[in-house]
């Protein structure tokens, strides 16, 4: 008897690979949950004895479902496979009942060790008794074929980076960031404005630009930080002045420097490239969002749009990050995506 694994997690290109990751003797029982109330659903219905669990989902997050497996006494052992890699998300998980804890991308030597020391695996075993069974020879094709669009595969490996960016400001300032869930559209540059769904039209911003290249890919990342937000994130920094311009253009460089340095890195790795970054450069400072955007306007080159908004728990600062990529980086993303799924 295989031990039936349950996959939770919004990312189609995610499942994809954790269900790879798996060694060949457990793959015969494998089912799959798009957010939490559906996994939630299954394990009501004594479906699955391992569940490997996203945090960062629309509906129900990994928290929640947590919460409620405890709260339920839902016989299953869990596992949090997740990109936020903050050491307050670890303990949180363990708290709620996760045995365990796996960064993103899975790395299978990792699985590997975990599931053996659970007991859920031995080397050898499942596989011989596969072989002489028929009916586990192939249910590894039983399963249904996951589909990956490129703006899954861009949400994932974005969610991924989030994580290492959202660590390091974790580390810097010891706080709780707050993951969301990377958007990812297809934009002129005109329609900039619409994608930034977290601002406020009464408040006004600041921001900064940094290019990037690298082979095949070619962008900009954008951070627009509230104004209202600058006093406390220079207290967080623990400068010696706390108002005034250069204390503003200090912030705006710093929080640039952390996120966009440790974002772009993250996504240069999991394209296996390193990224050139150019000077960063301060667009505007206590103006609209409109207006700091008013110099792409008048492009109409079409961008991919990755944003993602870091909202410190307990705290009153707005900082969103806009990483823009060229319409010429497509054919390189695409063939990066085929590359993984094939």
């Amino acid at each position: 008897m295989t031990t039936r694994i349950l996959i939770c997690d919004d990312s189609a290109l995610a499942r994809k690979q954790m269900a790879r990751a798996l060694p060949e003797g457990l793959r015969g029982d494998v089912s799959y949950a798009k957010d939490g109330v559906e996994a939630l659903e299954k394990l009501r219905r004594h479906e699955a004895e391992l569940m490997f669990l996203d945090l960062n989902m629309p509906e129900m997050d990994g928290y929640q479902v947590l919460e409620q497996v405890r709260e339920e006494d839902l016989p299953v052992m869990t596992i949090v496979v997740s990109g936020d890699i903050q050491p307050q998300a670890r303990e949180r998980v363990k708290k709620l009942g996760a045995i365990d804890f796996i960064k993103k991308p899975t790395e299978t030597g990792i699985l590997l060790s975990l599931l053996v020391d659970y007991g859920v695996y031995r080397p050898g075993d499942l596989e011989d008794a596969a072989l002489q069974d028929a009916t586990l020879k192939n249910t590894g094709s039983a399963n249904p074929e996951i589909s990956v669009s490129l703006n899954d595969y861009l949400q994932e490996i974005s969610n991924v980076a989030m994580g290492r960016s959202s660590d390091l400001l974790a580390r810097l300032l010891k706080v709780f960031v707050k993951q969301p869930i990377p958007k990812v559209a297809f934009l002129a540059n005109s329609e900039l404005h619409m994608a930034i769904s977290s601002v406020s039209n009464s408040n006004t911003y600041s921001a900064v630009c940094q290019g990037f290249t690298g082979a095949g890919i070619a962008g900009e990342a954008l951070l627009l930080f509230a104004d209202a937000s600058f006093r406390e994130m220079a207290e967080m920094l623990h400068y010696e002045n706390l108002e005034g311009e250069a204390v503003n253009i200090e912030v705006l460089m710093d929080m640039s420097s952390i996120l966009f340095g440790a974002f772009l890195k993250g996504i240069g790795d999991q394209l296996d490239l390193k990224l050139g970054l150019g000077h960063p450069t301060v667009l505007g400072q206590h103006r609209q969002i409109t207006e700091l955007l008013e110099h792409h306007s008048t492009r109409e080159e079409q961008l991919l749009c990755i944003e993602i908004c870091y909202t410190l728990e307990d705290r009153d600062i707005e900082c969103d990050m806009l990483i823009l990529l060229t319409g010429d980086s497509v054919p390189f993303l695409e063939d990066r995506l085929q590359y993984l799924v094939d």
